[in-house]
């Protein structure tokens, strides 16, 4: 019993290494651009890291809101494309971004995605962008249409 535990967490644990094998093979041209480092996958996590670099800041020196949502936007519809039926696609429909604090240049921010809902049409998803002291960032939440 203990050996076929193992057995089905071993397997598990090498389901999620080929499914964040796929995921870095895959790599959209905008998140290479953004740097973005995908750490874990699973069905129902997709977990990624973004250093803050000056060419993704504002003035002052911290992370542009537009590079905060792409990069969840990422991770969002990463997260909704591992989840999908053979064949299907998927586009963001909606999305919304709520900015809690700066992340400024030289650091890096981290991003977890987790699922709202799974849905035949529609998936929402949830990502918590934070420091990797554990500081909210920002929170956003979207929509993927199922294609």
């Amino acid at each position: 019993m203990v050996v076929a535990a193992c057995a089905g967490t071993r397997r598990k644990k090498d389901d999620q290494m080929d499914l964040l094998a796929r995921i870095k093979e895959e790599m959209l041209p905008l998140a290479a651009l953004l740097g973005i480092e995908f750490t874990s996958a699973s069905t129902d996590k997709i977990v990624a890291r973004m250093s803050v670099r000056e060419d993704l800041c504002t003035r002052p020196a911290v992370l542009h809101g537009g590079a905060v949502m792409a990069f969840a936007d990422t991770l969002g519809a990463t997260g909704t494309i591992v989840n999908l039926p053979a064949g299907a696609t998927t586009t963001t429909i909606e999305s919304k971004t709520n900015f809690i604090a700066p992340a400024p240049v030289g650091t890096e921010v981290i991003g977890e995605a987790t699922p709202v809902h799974r849905g035949r049409r529609t998936m929402i998803r949830q990502t918590r962008v934070t420091t990797p002291e554990g500081r909210l960032v920002a929170l956003v939440t979207q929509t993927q249409l199922v294609l």
